[in-house]
């Protein structure tokens, strides 16, 4: 039994001094609705016109309950159920439930003057008007608990929607959805595009936690295969994001247009693959070009380096790596000697080696082949 049942089963209003109080009704409860308008600023404006119209209908209702109550005629259910629906309304309106709380203290001592003006007359003897006093207050405490049950539901309900939304376009995004699905996935998630997303991919478990301390706008997903997530973390400083992520196993991917999301996400995911050493795939453009298509690759680096199989193993090891030097310090003996720790001359004599496998060394289609075959290290 609820608070206000007992109470109302304490007082039991005689049917006399009911009707009397039913009498005052109107004028208590537009009393009740000036009150809160002159008292209560968030509801200045929302209790004119029709709105006001309404709502005096419905405090007349709730006080209409409570006499019931009070005349041991009614549980009070359907003015709980009417404050459990004024609490969400208040979510849709936009307003928190300091508001409402507000006005039902107001409301509270506004309609209890009120309806005692009118019960005193009758002949409520003092003992029961103390009564009367609990009950007023007791039913103000239920309608308060129900309208903020339905606040906090309302609020759930929103933000799980919400939530649902934003994982939604999320998920578009990196499904490369068209450009009409992803704007309606934005509106519907109430989500602004920026200019450019940059994924970021995770570890499931540290997904949410490395979101916390990003951008509001950053849309998150925990659930992906292999037990990863990714952020899309828009507009942002690349540098400045690199170091909030710097305690987390974090591959970041390029800042790309919003809606081409999915480009930054496939980079990130490649680049794990590639070395669970990558964290910011821009430095290493090389390596994600050079593994792109593994099988051409590996097609590549055998066709260009076919002269060095004829060779022992050892032999063709050493001249591969002098090779590379060469390629990369574009042929300064003095620089390929001191990246290698030989003297010059050695890199003479293996140079010498080298141009008679390849005649062809100087060809700059020869070169670029054997850079492209040379240009991630031997494993």
């Amino acid at each position: 039994m609820s608070h206000a049942m007992q109470r109302a089963t304490e007082l039991a209003l005689d049917e006399k001094t009911v009707t009397a109080l039913r009498a005052v009704l109107r004028t208590t409860a537009d009393e009740v609705v000036q009150a809160i308008i002159d008292e209560v600023p968030s509801y200045a404006n929302a209790l004119s016109g029709r709105m006001g119209g309404t709502i005096r209908r419905a405090v007349r209702t709730a006080l209409g309950h409570y006499l019931d109550l009070a005349g041991g005629k009614a549980t009070g259910g359907d003015a709980s159920d009417a404050a459990y629906e004024l609490g969400r309304g208040e979510v849709r309106d936009g307003r928190s439930m300091d508001a409402l709380l507000s006005a039902y203290r107001v409301g509270a001592r506004v309609a209890w003057r009120g309806l005692a003006e009118g019960a005193v007359p009758a002949g409520l003897p003092a003992a029961e008007v103390a009564k009367f006093a609990e009950l007023t207050f007791a039913y103000i405490d239920e309608l308060s608990a129900a309208s903020a049950a339905g606040h906090a539901d309302e609020l759930a309900a929103r933000g799980l929607a919400h939530e649902r939304h934003l994982e939604q376009l999320a998920r578009d995004l990196l499904a490369a959805a068209g450009a009409e699905v992803l704007l309606a996935d934005a509106q519907r998630a109430g989500w602004q595009p920026p200019n450019s997303l940059t994924a970021v991919l995770l570890p499931a478990a540290q997904t949410r936690p490395a979101y916390r301390l990003l951008d509001s706008s950053t849309l998150v997903l925990d659930d992906l295969p292999d037990a990863m997530g990714v952020l899309l973390v828009p507009d942002t400083d690349r540098a400045h994001l690199l170091r909030q992520l710097k305690d987390r196993t974090a591959v970041v991917g390029p800042a790309r247009p919003w809606m081409r999301a999915s480009a930054s996400y496939a980079r990130a995911m490649r680049a794990r693959l590639v070395s669970p050493d990558i964290r910011d795939t821009e430095n290493h453009l090389v390596e994600l070009v050079l593994t792109a298509d593994a099988d051409a690759y590996a097609d590549l680096r055998a066709r260009a380096l076919a002269p060095l199989r004829t060779l022992p193993a050892t032999t063709a090891r050493r001249l591969e790596e002098t090779l590379r030097a060469w390629l990369l310090h574009h042929g300064r003996r003095e620089e390929v000697a001191t990246t290698l720790f030989v003297h010059p001359q050695t890199v003479r004599y293996r140079m010498g080696q080298l141009r008679d496998l390849f005649p062809d060394l100087a060809s700059p289609q020869r070169v670029l082949e054997l850079t492209l075959a040379l240009g991630l290290p031997r494993h």
